[in-house]
């Protein structure tokens, strides 16, 4: 946000720099983020001089232009060559001298240069208004007042004003400061507690009067909870026109253009009081009525850009009695604005509800000045006063009378907020004990009333522009902030307790797995908590009735918080693959949330997501595409970097997975994995075989904190190993011959593996053929043949016993 110091020096009679002025600002809450000096000409008319045109003749070779020998007060007259038809001898004119920077229209700069025009030598050039900024006249150049001396610098002889511009990063809960009266009320405060007593100069609204009452508008408020409070009333017989010099320079040094008087005052007001106004042209207002109210879903409404927009059924609008004439609080119509031949006018203040504006705006994509201070909360108190402020302005500039009462609906007035201020918790949360005298001070000088006062604490009412205090701590902000974060001191001896922490940190868990999952090519993502609500109708495992809804949702795709991450990590998979990177790697931690009938719960998830190449195509190594071993290869070794094994599995087909697997501790879903079905895929247009797991983090965490790790030595003797190759039905997986095995030998088998699978040619009908390893170690001696041999036996036994299997 940008601040004029001129402008700001009219509330607060200062005669600080603004570079201390800016530190002040700063501790104040108000962070400066920079400085910039502005002129009210570009460049400040530097190397532009008075000049005295002593000679004036036809130039030889061109019949438009003019050499004339001009006096620049240094006793060498120079010739320029000039083309305006009014340039004479004896004339006092401005002079660009050489080496001069000027600016066009648009800001840019260009160099004065020595050069020839048609063969003559020009050193120089005679300026029109509009070539020095001072205006927008080109018929001509100006002829100055002949009592100038030649040489005089311009920037003496024309009113130049400079001016300093605060930059000020304004944080979203101080709606209070969005304007030059808010932060000429914080200097102040800010003044006083240095001892600096400087009255805050208001703006007088005593020589308001209604002139005659020819011009009436009706105005109707549909939903006082939309537009809390409404205020206009009409100007009759103003003429639009460029808007003086002061005013201009005070609406250009923070950034904005001129445009006309009457829109250049409703801004003027804005910066100065940070309240919001509209003007109406009243002749095109049909039926002199004012409806605020919001129109059918659909409804076609061209705003001032000239862009045709479709009004949602919540967007309040300013109607007349046929049709729409403005967003209210975010935007105007382009047929209802004020133009130059407007005559009279419909001026608007008002309060529009925050969050009806904010989503407004949202909707349509639209951030003006309007809508940056009506969706963060503004001074219902306030709207009758800027409304006539800007009306006495309009006369005075426009000219024209008022002609109609002020129209003031204001039937739900909003209260001032009551606050009990307890000292003990004010030194409390400080850290020490600042004067009651000096709190009583720095809350009366932020317009804080101070009700009653005991031996505990102060009774305070808090004005309803503040609307981001509104608890004791919140007050307590205000005192410290004010009287001054560098003034609270700090004690020699620095105090510390050691505190109890977990065995296990989710955190450091978090990193390890990433680092994992890092080096096997993962990317990290962290997808949006907020959701579409309609994402429950691709699963019936997600009810719309658990659904955690927003109250006030940036949009009907954020309204709710998330069931699963699956659909996140979908949204970003497609967002990739429409990008032409289809080989896709990614995990996400994060939270999911539930409305259950016993109450609300948070569930912590590790999520990935494959989809596309395992790794990027390369002459040396085969392209291999991600599919369901490779993947559960991934869940495995993060299951194993984590220290957990002795999970069951079991195979999955839901509404979500094709095919997968279901890793179980007990009865507790440890993961849950599987290749990702058509329909789910095609609802984000992903055409690619897609592959997700979602694992039960709080259980990992639950499992890793109540685990006790052993360590052991590496055994000293060797492992021996072992293989079979059975014929098995289609239907026998390798998990059950895994499972069967190490219930058979539970002491000498390690481990079991498949390293191949056949179901090719040769073999009956329904059968399939696997190839396992075993391995076997006994960790206190050497294993015999006739160990083995045993061991071996008892597998075969028992696969031919539970499976069927026979040995090939």
């Amino acid at each position: 946000m940008k601040i004029s110091y001129n402008w700001l020096k009219q509330f607060v009679n200062i005669n600080w720099d603004a570079e201390r002025t800016g530190e002040l600002l700063t501790d104040l809450g108000l962070e400066i983020e920079g400085i910039t000096p502005f002129t009210s000409v570009p460049g400040g008319l530097e190397g532009v001089v008075v000049g005295h045109v002593l000679k004036c003749s036809n130039h030889p070779n061109a019949d438009k232009l003019k050499l004339t020998q001009v006096d620049l007060g240094n006793g060498e007259p120079v010739q320029i060559v000039c083309g305006a038809p009014n340039v004479a001898k004896g004339q006092k004119v401005p002079v660009a001298t050489v080496g001069t920077t000027l600016y066009n229209p648009e800001g840019e700069p260009w160099k004065i240069k020595r050069g020839k025009i048609r063969g003559e030598v020009s050193m120089g050039m005679i300026c029109a208004e509009d070539e020095l900024g001072l205006g927008q006249s080109h018929d001509g150049i100006m002829v100055l007042d002949s009592k100038l001396k030649p040489g005089t610098p311009a920037s003496k002889v024309f009113d130049i004003e400079n001016d300093e511009v605060f930059e000020i990063g304004l944080t979203p809960n101080r709606a209070d400061a969005m304007s030059h009266w808010g932060v000429a009320r914080d200097l102040r405060a800010g003044l006083l507690q240095n001892e600096i007593q400087i009255e805050l100069i208001t703006p007088s609204t005593s020589s308001f009067r209604v002139d005659n009452r020819m011009l009436k508008i009706d105005v109707e408020v549909a939903d006082d909870n939309l537009a809390p409070r409404y205020c206009g009333l009409t100007i009759s017989g103003i003429k639009v026109e460029p808007s003086p010099g002061w005013l201009q320079n005070r609406i250009k040094s923070i950034g904005l253009p001129p445009i006309n008087n009457i829109v250049d005052i409703t801004n003027y007001v804005l910066h100065e009081l940070g309240q919001p106004l509209h003007a109406f042209d009243a002749m095109k207002i049909a039926g002199n009525q004012i409806n605020v109210k919001t129109l059918p879903a659909g409804t076609k409404f061209v705003t001032l850009d000239e862009v045709e927009r479709e009004l949602h059924e919540e967007d309040l609008m300013i109607c007349d009695a046929e049709k729409p004439m403005c967003i209210a609080g975010v935007f105007g119509g382009i047929h209802s604005g004020v133009t130059e031949s407007t005559t009279s006018i419909f001026l608007e203040s008002a309060y529009f509800d925050p969050v009806s504006i904010r989503k407004t705006s949202k909707r349509h994509g639209l951030n003006t000045d309007a809508s940056f201070r009506f969706e963060r909360g503004i001074d219902p108190n306030a709207c009758e006063y800027a409304m006539i402020r800007a009306a006495i302005l309009i006369t005075e500039i426009a000219g024209g009378e008022i002609t109609s009462d002020v129209v003031d609906i204001y039937r739900k007035k909003i209260e001032d907020h009551q606050v009990v201020l307890n000292f003990d918790s004010t030194n409390s949360l400080i850290g020490e004990e600042i004067p009651r005298e000096t709190i009583k001070e720095i809350l009366t000088s932020l317009e804080i009333k101070v009700n009653n006062v005991t031996e505990s604490g102060i009774g305070l009412t808090i004005p309803a522009y503040r609307n981001d205090v509104t608890r004791e701590a919140d007050v307590i902000e205000e005192i410290l902030r004010v009287y001054g974060y560098n003034k609270v001191g700090f004690s020699e001896k620095l105090n510390a307790s050691i505190s109890e922490t977990k065995k296990v940190e989710d955190h450091d868990i978090q990193q390890h797995v990433s680092a994992q999952l890092t080096a096997l090519g993962y990317n990290e993502m962290l997808a949006n908590s907020l959701t579409a609500p309609t994402y429950c109708e691709l699963s019936n495992s997600l009810k719309e009735a658990h659904n955690v809804a927003i109250i006030n949702p940036l949009s009907q795709d954020l309204s709710v918080l998330r069931q699963s991450m699956l659909f996140g990590a979908m949204e970003a998979l497609s967002y990739n693959i429409n990008r032409k990177n289809k080989d896709v790697k990614l995990f996400e931690f994060g939270t999911t949330y539930h409305n259950y009938p016993k109450g609300r719960e948070e569930k912590k998830h590790l999520t990935i997501i494959v989809s596309g190449s395992r790794r990027e195509d390369s002459w040396t190594i085969p392209n291999q595409r991600s599919e369901f071993f490779y993947f559960k290869g991934i869940i495995t070794a993060v299951l194993e970097r984590l220290g957990i094994d002795g999970y069951s599995e079991k195979p999955i087909k839901t509404d979500v997975f094709n095919e997968g697997l279901i890793l179980s501790l007990g009865r507790s879903t440890l993961v849950e994995f599987g290749l990702i079905n058509k329909a789910v895929r095609g609802h984000f247009d992903v055409e690619a075989e897609t592959l997700f797991a979602d694992f039960n983090w709080d259980l990992i965490l639950q499992k890793i904190s109540t685990e006790n790790f052993n360590l052991k030595p590496i055994p000293k003797y060797p492992a021996v190993k072992r293989d079979f190759a059975l014929l098995l039905d289609n239907e026998v997986s390798f998990g059950k011959l895994r499972e069967a095995a190490l219930q058979t030998e539970k002491q000498l088998l390690k481990d079991v593996s498949l390293f191949d699978v056949y179901t090719g040619k040769n073999l009956p009908k329904g059968k399939k053929s696997y190839a396992l390893s075993f391995t076997l170690q006994d960790e206190r001696k050497t294993l015999t043949d006739k160990q083995i041999d045993k061991i071996m036996v008892k597998l075969k036994q028992r696969f031919e016993k539970d499976f069927g299997a026979t040995l090939r």
